[in-house]
C-alpha cells in the first residue's frame, strides 16, 4: 500500500527524501535543468517557474492583480503562493527574501503591505 503525502508525513516519506537528495546532488545549473526536465513535464516545469516568479513579485510588493496580469498566473495561484510564503515552510522566503513594504498603492484591495493576507488557513 502506498503512503500518501500528508502534512504529517511528507517530509519523512522515503521517496521524497530521495528526491531532495537528488536535487542537492546537482552540481551545476545545467545538471539541475536536465534533471528537472527528466522528472517533470513541461506543464510542471512551467507551473514551478511561474510560482517562483510570483513569489519574487510578491516579495517586492506587487499587487495580486498586477502579478496575475503580467505573468498570466491566476489570482488563485498568486493567493496560494502568498499563503505559503506566510504560512508554509519558509522555502520561498529563503530563496526570494521577505516581503518588502509597498511605497505606492495599486488599488483598494489585493495589495501586499508587509505580508500576504489570505483568508483560508488550510493548505491547498
Amino acid at each position: 500500500m502506498k503512503r500518501r503525502f500528508q502534512e504529517n508525513n511528507w517530509r519523512s516519506n522515503p521517496t521524497f527524501k530521495s528526491l531532495v537528495k537528488a536535487l542537492c546532488a546537482c552540481t551545476s545549473e545545467e545538471q539541475m535543468a536536465n534533471f528537472l526536465r527528466d522528472i517533470g513535464t513541461l506543464a510542471e516545469l512551467k507551473a514551478w517557474s511561474e510560482r517562483l516568479d510570483v513569489a519574487k513579485r510578491l516579495s517586492i510588493g506587487q499587487s495580486y492583480r498586477e502579478i496575475a496580469k503580467e505573468t498570466g498566473a491566476s489570482t488563485t495561484t498568486v493567493s496560494r503562493v502568498a499563503w505559503f510564503i506566510e504560512n508554509g515552510e519558509k522555502g520561498y522566503t529563503s530563496i526570494v527574501g521577505p516581503f518588502q513594504p509597498l511605497t505606492t498603492t495599486y488599488g483598494h484591495h489585493h495589495t501586499l503591505h508587509s505580508a500576504p493576507r489570505v483568508r483560508s488557513k488550510q493548505r491547498q
